[in-house]
């Protein structure tokens, strides 16, 4: 009799905690859908003429652009997004804590991952508008931007906090170390491909004939020279894409190397670094100085 009430009371306590976990999983997805939204709300904003710069004039006939008002956009749109990031993280933090069973960690972990993808798609609207204030991470404090690659963290540094945060990956490890070799040789790739640019570039400008300062042939000399270089440099934008595909990439195949509770514990420890990231770019302007 005994044994069958503690049999019937583990049942109850399962259905129990499925019962949690599927209502944990809706208010999730409802989470979900009001973030997608407000998403969608703000990439709209960032494709308008005015989220781009563009003026259009009364008669139609006129466009014109005007610096800095996509890449301002991106600036607001990057703050709703961390606050956001923040919310999600302090969320995957007390699922960690309380030891959330795996169905309701899926879940969350899914939500993360999502919602972290979304600052890519953000960049990638915003680069059209002007791929040089992305690259250069205006939006980052001066310390962050030390740390930057192509407009964005190194893909690599993932695996260096991946195997200091977790514990012994015996099973996953030739895998990880498989994909982080690849991982360095798309970067170097990406590397050597900006360089060789940059030098393109400064070679263009450097290349013009020289003549009499004001003279027509000299104005019409610049204006050719920085026509070319301004086509060459707009290939910006697909050097900040294919670096951020490779972010997102790394981060999606270290994800399917790893557990469900591997993967949690791997994304609080990146979200974690890059917030104390934040806080030594905050702090350094006001650092002592002797």
């Amino acid at each position: 009799m005994g044994s069958a009430e503690t049999l019937k009371g583990r049942v109850q306590h399962t259905l129990r905690r499925l019962a949690q976990n599927r209502e944990a999983a809706r208010k999730s997805r409802l989470r979900k859908m009001a973030y997608v939204q407000q998403l969608e709300s703000s990439r709209l904003k960032l494709i308008s003429p005015a989220g781009l710069g563009i003026f259009i004039s009364s008669t139609g006939d006129q466009a014109q652009s005007m610096n800095g008002n996509g890449a301002m956009a991106f600036d607001v749109e990057y703050a709703r997004w961390l606050e956001e990031h923040n919310r999600q993280t302090n969320e995957l933090r007390t699922a960690i804590n309380s030891h959330a069973g795996d169905i309701e960690l899926r879940t969350i972990v899914d939500n993360f991952v999502t919602q972290f993808n979304d600052i890519f798609r953000l960049k990638a609207i915003a680069a059209k508008a002007d791929s040089c204030q992305i690259l250069s991470g205006m939006w980052k404090t001066p310390a962050e931007r030390c740390f930057m690659w192509i407009g964005g963290f190194r893909p690599s540094e993932l695996f260096k906090l991946l195997l200091s945060q977790l514990e012994p990956l015996v099973e996953q490890q030739m895998d990880i170390y498989s994909f982080q070799q690849s991982c360095q040789q798309a970067e170097e790739a990406l590397s050597q491909g900006m360089d060789a640019l940059q030098q393109s570039v400064s070679e263009t400008l450097a290349n013009g004939s020289p003549s009499s300062s004001g003279s027509p042939g000299n104005v019409a000399n610049n204006m050719g020279q920085i026509t070319m270089a301004m086509g060459k440099l707009g290939t910006l934008e697909g050097f900040l894409l294919q670096a951020d595909n490779l972010r997102q990439r790394t981060l999606e195949v270290m994800l399917q190397i790893l557990t469900t509770r591997q993967s949690a514990r791997a994304l609080l420890a990146i979200s974690d670094y890059f917030s104390r990231l934040r806080e030594l770019g905050s702090l350094w302007p006001s650092r002592p100085r002797e």
